[in-house]
């Protein structure tokens, strides 16, 4: 298995020094988030989802992104993959990153999936995004670029099963699914062998960071009331050498992307910790 890092965990680094940090701290990929910085945030502290000095801006041009496929290439590093935000039913965004991915030289790119809040009944949500991955799989065949649906809370992927059951019609090779065990903190946990066990070939990519759950007070009756959030690596509910041990038995050979949450460490210092946080566990 090889590391990567996660641009949107490294909000304060520039493109360059991401790639200087990587390459010092021994990983071999990177995965460039891919969104726009509002105007609004251009004079805030960095952050992870709005002034994150690590992105890449959609609205640049072939020669800029050419550039920054150089910046890697330079160092060393791979263009795992291409990580935007993408909309399902949104075609025109999607081979709009397809496109910018094909250009970086990435082997993936995180493809939509519909969001759940209770509002729209699941069945609705599945075959919306069924036909959209069925479409977004033309686009992957087509530029040679893998199409990733992310387990993640507060949509209908949130364990493997479930994005399982999204991607089971679609061509692994094309199409897959972005393992990440912290998101099933919060929803969709499921023994993680087991998960990708059902996964198979569809397993493509894994994130790793961490989370836990708190008390938070209690409700009107009495009971208590819980919260999911952001941890260090170490101090979270999921236990990688679990999760390495599962991913060691399917053999899983692909990239370990850090996507860290916690602010618990300098950005340098974070890509360090993770190499070595996953390398005493293999």
């Amino acid at each position: 298995m090889k590391l990567s890092v996660f641009t949107v965990a490294t909000p304060d680094l520039t493109p360059e020094q991401l790639a200087d940090a990587a390459k010092e701290a021994g990983l071999d990929g990177v995965e460039w988030r891919y969104r726009e910085v509002p105007a609004d945030a251009a004079d805030e502290q960095p952050s992870y989802w709005r002034n994150n000095r690590c992105s890449i801006d959609p609205r640049l041009m072939s020669e800029e992104l050419l550039k920054l496929r150089e910046v890697t290439a330079s160092r060393g590093l791979k263009v795992v993959g291409l990580m935007p935000y993408l909309q399902v039913g949104n075609l025109e965004a999607a081979e709009q990153a397809f496109h910018a991915a094909s250009q970086l030289g990435a082997d993936m790119i995180r493809v939509g999936v519909a969001g759940y809040d209770g509002t729209v009944p699941y069945p609705r949500l599945y075959e919306e995004t069924v036909q959209y991955l069925k479409e977004a799989e033309v686009l992957a065949k087509r530029y040679g670029i893998k199409g990733l649906v992310e387990t993640h809370h507060r949509t209908i992927a949130p364990s493997a099963s479930l994005a399982y059951r999204l991607v089971s019609g679609c061509n692994p090779d094309y199409i897959g699914v972005l393992y990440d065990p912290g998101n099933m903190v919060y929803e969709g946990y499921e023994p993680f062998q087991m998960g990708m066990e059902l996964l198979g070939p569809y397993l493509a990519h894994v994130h790793i960071k961490n989370a836990a759950w708190k008390q938070e007070g209690r409700r009107k009756d009495g009971t208590a009331r819980w919260s999911a959030g952001w941890s260090s690596l170490e101090e979270g509910m999921i236990d990688y050498a679990e999760v390495l041990q599962g991913l060691k038995a399917v053999h899983y050979e692909g990239y370990l992307g850090i996507e860290d949450f916690s602010g618990q460490y300098e950005s340098r210092q974070l890509l360090k910790a993770f190499a070595d946080f996953v390398r005493e566990r293999m």
